[in-house]
């Protein structure tokens, strides 16, 4: 980077001013001085750019490492549960078994098929909803908003003035 002192720069403002001359040299310096600003600005942003497009790779790794990781955790539940569905189901086909031989050939096959098909529940029916749904249930009783001066009723500003006009004693 150019190191600037301020030696350099009161020699560089002596030849502006000697070259360009007093009349300009405050446009000039004016102009050159948004310039500085509009370049520091472009560099601020490209900067700002740079990080934000780091930053969304990072955040992509970081995705990509979360989502493996996930789908290892599910393969491994998923294992887990076949596993377990297998040692309850032979487990099951060994109970059907001693049941069937005990109680006879004819009970076998009920049996098997009625492990055999899923558990259904019920669907339950439409409820057409009380008779007052529309009210709220938790509203504040009128009693107590009266009491406690809450406005039920809106009134207009001239109403209002009105209402609060002192009284004229009457000559």
């Amino acid at each position: 980077m150019i190191d600037f002192g301020f030696d350099k720069l009161a020699l560089i403002g002596a030849v502006a001013l000697i070259v360009i001359g007093p009349e300009k040299l405050p446009k000039v310096a004016r102009t050159v001085g948004h310039l500085v600003g509009k370049a520091q600005r472009y560099v601020a942003d490209v900067k700002a750019e740079v990080n934000r497009s780091i930053e969304l790779e990072e955040l992509k790794k970081m995705k990509t490492q979360f989502e493996t990781a996930a789908r290892d955790v599910e393969q491994s539940v998923q294992q887990e549960v076949n596993a377990a569905n297998a040692s309850v189901s032979s487990t099951w086909e060994g109970l059907g078994s001693d049941t069937a031989s005990s109680a006879g050939s004819g009970s076998s096959d009920t049996s098997a098929d009625w492990a055999q098909q899923p558990l259904q529940t019920p669907v339950p029916s439409y409820r057409n909803p009380k008779k007052n749904w529309r009210l709220k249930r938790a509203a504040v009783p009128t009693w107590y908003k009266q009491r406690q001066g809450v406005r039920s009723r809106a009134q207009s500003g001239a109403a209002r003035v009105a209402r609060f006009r002192p009284k004229s004693t009457g000559r």
